[in-house]
């Protein structure tokens, strides 16, 4: 349980750094391809709870993981775009 606690909690830090990251190499191909390796974290941390959740170590009460996923991978994809797009 350690160790899935421990690679969820670096696949979900990995979206946002992997965002700064892509930003700070002031190029819009680099930055690209960096949103695409946050979206790829993002699919890992949806993976690994999903998993997490079907191993019994915890029961979600609500719908909050799930629709803060689906948020953010909406915002991804949205900011993927609009890069693409300039």
């Amino acid at each position: 349980m350690f160790g899935l606690t421990s690679q969820i909690r670096r696949a979900a830090l990995s979206v946002p750094t992997n965002i700064v990251e892509g930003y700070a190499r002031r190029s819009k191909k680099e930055l690209i391809q960096f949103i695409n390796v946050a979206l790829g974290s993002l699919a890992e941390t949806e993976y690994l709870l999903d998993f997490s959740i079907r191993l019994g170590y915890f029961k979600p009460n609500d719908n909050r993981i799930e629709n803060l996923i689906e948020e953010v991978g909406k915002l991804l994809w949205s900011f993927y775009r609009s890069v693409k797009a300039s």
